[in-house]
């Protein structure tokens, strides 16, 4: 929670920078990613605090692992601000030996958190929330979690460009493209060639979306009779999660080939569209076994009172 602290502090100081400094990074404000790295990471810890205050069973590991995970997105955040300050990119720059040097901590940082998160994920496997589907939720998200995160390492991979054209760059967002073309406002994923960072940010905020969902569906049930039951819940967070996971691994193949996510086409389009429509018939039908077994559960009350 310190670092979700010091993560509002630097967001605040990167809406400064991206109202008061005109200079710009591959196209965009260059205070835009140290603003969006603050935003994430500050859902990613201040998830993970919740999650490890429900793990007093496992306090010996998870405590110092929770400490581990912030300290290496400390550093991350930091490298991303002085290179922002430095009117440069921190990821895959190795243009110098000290930004060799700083990109190789921050690899070093990112691998060590990942290594924490998947043995904290581990144990949250073993905890137990007010209802199943919340439950369920924060299992099937902390799993999602890692698979976007894991999405990053493929983007550090040196392109066939890079390998035949040294310019100080090993690695890149976009595939089939050099890193700084057309890309959506704010989010700034490119809309001309595949992103890897449209996956990787999806997968890692399931982390947050889904134990949501969970806590919607409980939410929603207090005033509608077909939610209500604990087993519509989770069977719909079920459904959810898979939909999810089918999702993002559309998304990371759909980058590898160099399609954009805004521009899906061919068999990318009719996957998508398959998983949209599979998932609401699901949900659909979820929801009318729902309301058979209530009308039969009501008959059957109604025969006994005769």
């Amino acid at each position: 929670m310190a670092v979700a602290a010091l993560m509002l502090v630097c967001a605040m100081i990167s809406i400064g920078g991206v109202l008061l400094d005109p200079q710009q990074i591959l196209g965009a404000p260059a205070w835009l990613k140290p603003l969006k790295f603050s935003l994430s990471i500050l859902l990613y810890v201040t998830t993970w605090a919740w999650l490890i205050a429900h793990l007093p069973k496992w306090r010996r590991i998870t405590h110092p692992l929770g400490t581990v995970i912030a300290i290496t997105l400390t550093i991350e955040q930091i490298a991303i601000i002085w290179a922002a300050a430095s009117g440069t990119t921190s990821h895959f720059n190795v243009s110098s030996p000290l930004h060799a040097a700083v990109w190789a901590t921050m690899a070093v940082a990112i691998t060590i958190m990942y290594l924490s998160t998947l043995i904290t994920s581990i144990a949250v496997f073993f905890i137990r929330l007010p209802t199943p589907s919340l439950t369920f939720a924060v299992r099937a998200g902390v799993t999602l979690a890692l698979v976007g995160i894991g999405v990053a390492f493929l983007m550090t991979a040196p392109t066939s460009t890079q390998l035949t054209t040294p310019t100080g760059i090993i690695g890149a967002h976009t595939v089939g493209i050099a890193d700084g073309g057309p890309g959506l406002p704010l989010l700034g994923w490119s809309t001309t060639a595949g992103d890897y960072r449209v996956a990787h940010f999806i997968g890692m905020h399931a982390l947050q979306l889904l134990p949501l969902l969970a806590i919607a569906l409980r939410t929603a049930g207090r005033r509608i009779p077909l939610l209500r039951p604990d087993t519509v819940q989770l069977r719909l967070t079920i459904a959810a999660s898979i939909a999810y996971l089918a999702a993002l691994v559309l998304l990371t193949l759909q980058a590898a080939a160099g399609e954009p996510a805004t521009h899906p086409s061919g068999v990318f389009l009719i996957v998508g569209w398959a998983i949209l429509i599979l998932l609401a018939m699901t949900a659909i039908a979820i929801l009318i076994r729902s309301r058979v077994h209530r009308t039969s559960t009501a008959f059957t009350a109604t025969e006994r009172s005769f």
